[in-house]
């Protein structure tokens, strides 16, 4: 079976030390124990790794060794993306001044992710969202998308 192309959107890698927050964090780990597993190919863009990088610095320090463990693949931005975003902020889906939001989406669908995989509840883990977007990528070509929490997409059966 083919295994789920995860995009991590920044929030996930922040709430894995969400000390509090316990019940996201510990969604978080159990989404990070099935990662390791070999369950899911995990992906961030240039725009994850910037933010991180603009982190307070004793957080920067444990957000990038997180990521050094995990290594997920890193997406880049391409004409794809920037036309894509382009079209969300467009449509208003979210305030332009959270234009980094939808930017995760435009990476994770141009580069043909199954989910972006976020704790943002404001703009991206939202109904209203996940249907605008996928209206959006169903009128340009582009496949639907799943927006989910980590306790959305982690097995509860294991």
């Amino acid at each position: 079976m083919k295994r789920l192309r995860l995009y991590l959107e920044t929030s996930v890698w922040n709430f894995y030390f969400a000390d509090d927050a316990p019940e996201k964090k510990a969604e978080t780990l159990k989404l990070f124990e099935e990662i390791k597993s070999g369950k899911y190919e995990v992906y961030v863009s240039e725009l994850v790794v910037a933010e991180i990088d603009r982190a307070q610095e004793g957080k920067r320090t444990v957000l990038k060794k997180l990521m050094d463990d995990f290594q997920p693949f890193e997406l880049e931005m391409d004409g794809n993306v920037e036309e894509l975003s382009g079209k969300y902020l467009s449509a208003n889906i979210v305030p332009s001044k959270y234009e980094n939001d939808v930017l995760h989406i435009a990476y994770a669908v141009a580069h043909d992710m199954d989910v972006v995989v976020s704790w943002n509840m404001k703009h991206i883990v939202k109904l209203k969202t996940r249907m605008e977007i996928n209206g959006i990528n169903r009128i340009y070509g582009y496949k639907e998308i799943e927006l989910c929490t980590p306790e959305e997409v982690i097995d509860n059966e294991s």
